[in-house]
Order: structure tokens, then C-alpha cells, then sequence
């Protein structure tokens, strides 16, 4: 796989927040994964996303084959293919072939309560419509609300393949890849290692009582990447909060002459800035290089693009996460 705008430092050459963060990666997970590297460019939203991840998908006691099928189910509903093709393989690797297999497929899978799951993780993706909410355990639900802002930090700042040629999309493939990760797939991770990573003082959603580890950590997430926002101007910001309740999830049929339209009021120094937000909230992969050429012009930096998509994807993730009506986090 390649990254679409800029190449991350060498994971070796981490220190700081990147290097803790990197440890726990290799401890806990499969290590320094793309979608991390690309985030090291602003070590406080690659902490919080590590956090969230981390104590979502892998720790605690609820079944990581139910988290993998919501994570790969929101993927799918986000048109992530990377995404999806990475958690199917760990779906492998908890030894739920046929199932992964019927995911990758874009199938129902025939068991009710997993049909069930995926069907509440895909309508998320236009939570007003659908009268999304949640009953299900902090994990579960946070696994959803991770994968809505990765899936748009990785369509927006990765190839869709992991592997050569869409390698991945083969069974034996995914099946083989699988199998390697079966040992990390099946550990057992601790609640609550991921948080001294994090700001001491984020809290949870006053919605979300209880203040679990998933909760803290979404929080510090919404935190540290809707504060990327201070990139544009009021106008722009406002543009974007309001596009993403209005547009309630709805995937944009041409999203470049979409995202063009919308802009047309904003202040001409935050229009491609603005256009590049909306674009990673709706249609991440639609970032062009022509639109990070012209950011560019302005904010040459890495972390500057990366702090806007981080921007775009926790609005439109914190639009999920509002419709929620009682306490799961």
C-alpha cells in the first residue's frame, strides 16, 4: 500500500507520544498499522485514536468477533475498502472464516444476532434517518464510532489496497493473512492501558455516564480533532457542522462538484480548506490531488492536512455519536 499525499517518518524514528503510542501498537495490536502513521504527523489525535481503538475494539470482556463484524459493517457502510479488507482478515483470525468471507462478499450473515449487528452498523451511517441509536455495550458502540473516523482518515490519506493489486481480496489470501495474526487476535487486552497517553482532562459525554475507558477516550478523540478546526474561519467551520446535519450521511453522487457548491459563500482564503473538510466527512477518497495541492499553497505542512481531514472525519463521526439517547459509553 502507498500513502496518497505525503510519506510518514520512519516508525523507528518516533519519540515522544509517537514512540508510546508505537509500543503499545506493537504490544497490543499489529503494530505501527498505516492508518497510525499517517495520524503521527499530530501525535494528540493519533493518542486519542489509538485510545479509542484500543479500548473499543481489543480490551475488555465482549466478543472481539462481534467488534471485528461492526467494525468491518461500519467500513463497508463508509466505503472503506482497506478498512473492511483489514478486519475481515481479523475476522479470520478469530477463526470465523465463513463469516468473514460473507462480509467480504457485501452478504447478510445468516446467524440472526450478527445479521442484527450489521444492520445496526450500516444504518449509522445516516444516523437521523434511520433513528440510529445504540443499545449495546460501550465496546461495541465504540467500536462503531472508531471506525466512522478512521475510515474517512484512511480513504482520505491512504490507497484503498493493503496489498499489491488488491492481493487481499483473495480467500486464500485473507484466510492465510488471518491465520498469522490468530495469536494478537485472540489475546485478551486489559481495560484502561491506553489513557495516560491521553489529555487528564477530557471527560465523557455527560450523556454517557459511567465514564468508561471507551467513553474517556472518545472524548479526548472529539476533543483533540475538533480543536484541528481552528485551521479555518468561522464561516467555514459553521459550513461544515451544518452540511453534516442537513446531509445526515448521504454520499454525494459527484462529490468534487458537490463539495464545490457548497462553498461558493465561504470566505475565498477558507474555500479549499472547507471544500477538503466536507470532502473527508462525505466522500474521503474524493480528495484530490489537486485539492491538497492548492491547501498546500497556504499550509505546507503535513500536520496541517492531516489536523483538516481529522477535523472533517470527527464531525461527521460526532454526528453518530449525538443521536445516541441514554448511556452506553
Amino acid at each position: 500500500m502507498t500513502y496518497r499525499f505525503f510519506t510518514p517518518a520512519p516508525a523507528k524514528a518516533a519519540t515522544g507520544l509517537t514512540a508510546d503510542v508505537y509500543r503499545q501498537l506493537s504490544d497490543d495490536f499489529l503494530g505501527p498499522a498505516p492508518t497510525f502513521q499517517a495520524l503521527a504527523a499530530v501525535p494528540e489525535v493519533l493518542a486519542a485514536t489509538w485510545a479509542l481503538m484500543r479500548e473499543a475494539l481489543l480490551a475488555g470482556a465482549v466478543s472481539r468477533v462481534d467488534r471485528e463484524l461492526v467494525a468491518s459493517a461500519v467500513s463497508r457502510a463508509n466505503r472503506c475498502p482497506f478498512c473492511v479488507d483489514a478486519h475481515v482478515m481479523l475476522l479470520h483470525a478469530l477463526g470465523e472464516h465463513e463469516l468473514a468471507e460473507t462480509v467480504a462478499r457485501g452478504g447478510t450473515p445468516p446467524e440472526p444476532r450478527h445479521a442484527e449487528l450489521v444492520a445496526w452498523a450500516e444504518a449509522s451511517r445516516s444516523p437521523t434517518a434511520t433513528g440510529w441509536t445504540s443499545r449495546y455495550a460501550p465496546e461495541v458502540t465504540g467500536t462503531l464510532l472508531a471506525f466512522h473516523f478512521i475510515n474517512r482518515v484512511v480513504s482520505a490519506l491512504l490507497d484503498a489496497d493493503l496489498l499489491p493489486g488488491g492481493l487481499q481480496r483473495s480467500p486464500l489470501v485473507r484466510s492465510v493473512g488471518g491465520r498469522l495474526y490468530a495469536r494478537t487476535a485472540r489475546g485478551s487486552k486489559e481495560p484502561g492501558r491506553s489513557l495516560p497517553l491521553l489529555d487528564t482532562g477530557t471527560t465523557a459525554p455527560a450523556a454517557w455516564a459511567g465514564e468508561s475507558p471507551v467513553g474517556v477516550a472518545y472524548a479526548a478523540l472529539r476533543n483533540a480533532a475538533t480543536g484541528c478546526g481552528d485551521l479555518l474561519g468561522d464561516v467555514a467551520r459553521q459550513t461544515v457542522a451544518a452540511t453534516v446535519r442537513w446531509e445526515d450521511g448521504r454520499y454525494p453522487a459527484r462529490p468534487s462538484d458537490w463539495a464545490v457548491d457548497l462553498v461558493r459563500d465561504v470566505p475565498g482564503t477558507d474555500r479549499v480548506g472547507t471544500r477538503i473538510a466536507l470532502l473527508a466527512a462525505f466522500a474521503p477518497s474524493a480528495i484530490s490531488v489537486g485539492d491538497v495541492a492548492l491547501w498546500r499553497l497556504s499550509h505546507p505542512q503535513d500536520a496541517d492536512l492531516v489536523r483538516l481531514v481529522a477535523y472533517g472525519a470527527i464531525t461527521a463521526t460526532d454526528h453518530v455519536a449525538r443521536t445516541l439517547t441514554s448511556a452506553h459509553l
